[in-house]
């Protein structure tokens, strides 16, 4: 092997917000280093089952084993599970030569990182929320670099250095792209437009306020582009002003036609809002370790966001925060310009070029 062919091992998956960033790191390793080798590690039940060979590369995959949070038989099974996925993925860094593990978070890391350590094999960390999971905070501790979406982060020695994205995405021009977005939704390119979403799987609370105070929005003026999230449009009524889809493919589209977004404060949305500079409305999910309200503190203290409490959001207190917003272009701008200002567009690109330049010093 030669310097300029490194081999590299991605660990992450079973949401988007590890496989999206996994795969937008991926996606530059490639175009930056074009002998680079790329191995994608995974479960079968995740995301990244069918999104990574979708992207074109290979994906190695381990079970499923999460860490027991009760002493019941699955805590019993735990060991003699977790040992068994921890020799395969040794196996795997031996077999493949991997000069580097980089890792985004999921069930597969605490393996992928443990192997790592093992094999004197190199390790790169990035998390993406303000509060780190557990298979970061164990990474972190032997990793050569720790990569953060966001200030703020506990795990030791932690570089921000934003959330790796599409090029689609981190680049976009809003003002260039809005008025073929606007139409290629059917919307019209004259009227403000609130881009309503839960994500790929929906959020019922979101979904249930936007039908219900759809009317009251367009008739003050504005248009919806609801992205109700896979089999979640049952039951909402498309009429003039009030597009309904359940999922956009390119959600850069979505974004260069929107002028408020009504959205969920996962740390992969706050990353993608910022770095296109669109104002948002932010409801936290409420379940976790309240991870998403810490994810947008800093944008909705920039000026760039605002945030409502999941169990404040009914058709009344949706009305009452985006109508004024879209009736005063002025106020969204400067909303606009304050997220754009605590946006990072160039992550991925400094993710691949740090995970490239660990392998080859291996």
């Amino acid at each position: 092997m030669t310097p300029s062919t490194p081999r590299i091992l991605l660990a992450g998956g079973g949401s988007a917000g590890h496989v999206s960033p996994l795969l937008a790191t991926a996606a530059q390793i490639s175009r930056r280093t074009p002998g680079a080798e790329v191995l994608v590690l995974g479960t079968r039940e995740g995301l990244e089952a069918d999104l990574v060979p979708a992207a074109g590369y290979e994906l190695a995959t381990i079970e499923k084993v999460p860490f027991p949070r009760r002493p019941d038989a699955a805590a019993l099974r735990f060991p003699r599970r977790f040992a068994a996925t921890l020799r395969e993925v040794r196996s795997l860094l031996r077999e493949r030569e991997i000069d580097v593990v980089a890792g985004f978070g999921g069930y597969v890391c605490p393996p992928a990182y443990l192997a790592a350590a093992a094999q004197r094999t190199p390790l790169v960390v990035h998390e993406a929320n303000r509060r780190p999971g557990l298979a970061n905070r164990l990474g972190s501790r032997r990793a050569a670099a720790v990569l953060t979406a966001f200030e703020g982060s506990s795990l030791r020695g932690a570089r921000r250095i934003g959330m790796p994205m599409r090029e689609g995405i981190a680049h976009l021009d809003r003002a260039a792209h809005r008025e073929a977005a606007v139409t290629g939704f059917g919307l019209d390119p004259d009227r403000p437009v609130l881009l309503a979403t839960g994500g790929s799987l929906g959020a019922q609370r979101l979904n249930a306020a936007v039908s219900a105070a759809a009317e009251q929005i367009v008739a003050s003026g504005a248009q919806i582009l609801h992205v109700t999230g896979r089999g979640k449009a049952e039951g909402l009524t498309e009429r003039p002003g009030y597009r309904v889809v359940e999922y956009v493919s390119a959600m850069e589209d979505a974004y260069a036609a929107a002028d408020l977004a009504l959205t969920r404060s996962g740390a992969g949305t706050v990353s993608e809002l910022t770095a296109v500079g669109l104002p948002a409305v932010l409801v936290p999910l409420p379940i976790g370790n309240g991870e998403q309200a810490l994810n947008g503190q800093e944008v909705v203290a920039a000026g760039g966001a605002l945030m409502v409490d999941d169990a404040e959001l009914d058709a009344a207190r949706l009305q009452q925060l985006v109508i004024p917003l879209l009736g005063d272009p002025e106020r969204r701008a400067a909303m606009a310009a304050s997220a754009r200002a605590f946006g990072i567009t160039d992550a991925a690109e400094v993710m691949a070029d740090l995970v490239t330049g660990v392998a080859r010093r291996a």
